[in-house]
């Protein structure tokens, strides 16, 4: 990450927090009195090959004991009435400008990938996270929808581990690999900005 990133994050995630804490709160509150304790969901990802760190969104799902891979269909029936309108805003990401301010990832770059994939790939992630992961980025402003729609058809942890790996990764490292290229401050904001009106659709 060159420091012109870094500092544009930094005063980036200062002044959103700033302006958002009241919508923060709010979140918090409305978790809180509708579905209970926990309000975050706290989860390992990679910022490098070899390095993990708790990525921290607001909670979506009713708990459970055992969690593991990506959403799919076969976890659509523990998505509360709150965690969809959290998803289909996105606002269950707010909480990683916390990520942000740490240094664990930027505002944009690669969707920072579960241990288990960066295991079985090493090839293709020791690429991609050449790249600080970020919040948002060309793979998840160009492809999560239909990643979103493909998944959404799994009927069970096989299937969606078996779609997300032979199809969604593939075509996600492609879109990471062409951000790398054009790497720069700019880009990112036209990124940040593309992504905000994406989501008010």
């Amino acid at each position: 990450m060159t420091l012109s990133k870094r500092l544009f994050d930094l005063f980036s995630a200062l002044g959103m927090i700033i302006l958002l804490s009241p919508v923060f709160l709010y979140l918090c509150l409305m978790i809180l009195i509708k579905d209970g304790r926990p309000i975050f969901y706290v989860s390992e990802r990679m910022k490098t090959p070899t390095k993990g760190f708790n990525l921290i969104k607001f909670r979506t799902m009713k708990p459970v004991a055992e969690d593991s891979g990506v959403s799919g269909g076969d976890k659509s029936s523990r998505i509360t009435h709150t965690g969809a309108f959290l998803r289909r805003t996105r606002l269950d990401e707010l909480p990683q400008v916390i990520n942000v301010l740490k240094g664990d990832i930027s505002f944009v770059g690669p969707r920072p990938p579960l241990r288990q994939y960066v295991e079985q790939y090493p090839e293709i992630y020791g690429k991609v996270l050449k790249s600080r992961p970020g919040v948002t980025g060309m793979a998840s402003i160009y492809f999560n929808a239909h990643e979103e729609r493909l998944l959404s058809r799994c009927r069970n942890r096989e299937e969606t581990d078996r779609v997300y790996r032979r199809i969604c990764i593939p075509r996600k490292a492609r879109l990471d690999l062409l951000y790398q290229k054009r790497n720069n401050v700019c880009f990112d904001m036209d990124l940040m900005l593309r992504s905000v009106f994406k989501r008010m659709r």
